[in-house]
């Protein structure tokens, strides 16, 4: 683009240079020098940025680290990551064991229901809560509609999800970890 008066060039913001400002961005709320309202709003001004003058407002004001404070930022980052998959390994290794069945025609239905295969009598869960299917050589775990959720390591189902040893599963508030047996 070219401006019409003086007959010069406007830098365009690449890519990298939207990726540095977010970065510094991520890195300011990080740290706590931006609320996550400014946050936001600069985050915006980043992404619609059209010169590299406009991204460097949006950082104005933002004390920048060295490379050994992002180094450090970094190290804090993945030392925490690495707790809170180590918590939820830990969380999961706790729960009961629910072993998965022979795999038959039928598929095992679960639920408060005395017809169920897997009866739970836990007010969360639905009559008829959810089904283990063996399809294709795999265990594909079904929500039938109830109202408090089925939960595969965490995530809620929404339509089939193959399931193995060692996943999680839930059925309203009560959770098991599969196993082979």
């Amino acid at each position: 683009m070219a401006s019409a008066e003086f007959g010069t060039e406007v830098a365009r913001p690449s890519e990298a240079d939207r990726e540095r400002a977010l970065g510094a961005l991520r890195d300011g709320v990080g740290t706590g020098r931006l609320s996550h309202d400014t946050f936001m709003r600069r985050m915006e001004l980043v992404l619609v940025a059209r010169t590299r003058a406009e991204i460097q407002d949006a950082l104005t004001g933002l004390p920048t680290g060295g490379p050994l404070g992002r180094l450090l930022l970094r190290a804090v980052g993945g030392v925490s990551a690495f707790n809170v998959r180590l918590r939820r390994t830990w969380q999961n290794q706790q729960l009961p064991e629910l072993g998965l069945p022979q795999p038959g025609p039928a598929p095992l239905r679960i639920g408060r229901n005395h017809g169920c295969g897997l009866r739970l009598s836990d007010s969360t869960v639905s009559r008829v809560h959810a089904e283990l299917r063996h399809r294709d050589g795999a265990w594909e775990l079904h929500d039938l509609g109830s109202a408090n959720g089925t939960y595969v390591n965490g995530r809620r189902v929404t339509g089939p999800v193959r399931v193995g040893p060692g996943d999680q599963v839930g059925f309203g508030s009560t959770s098991f970890r599969l196993s082979g047996r």
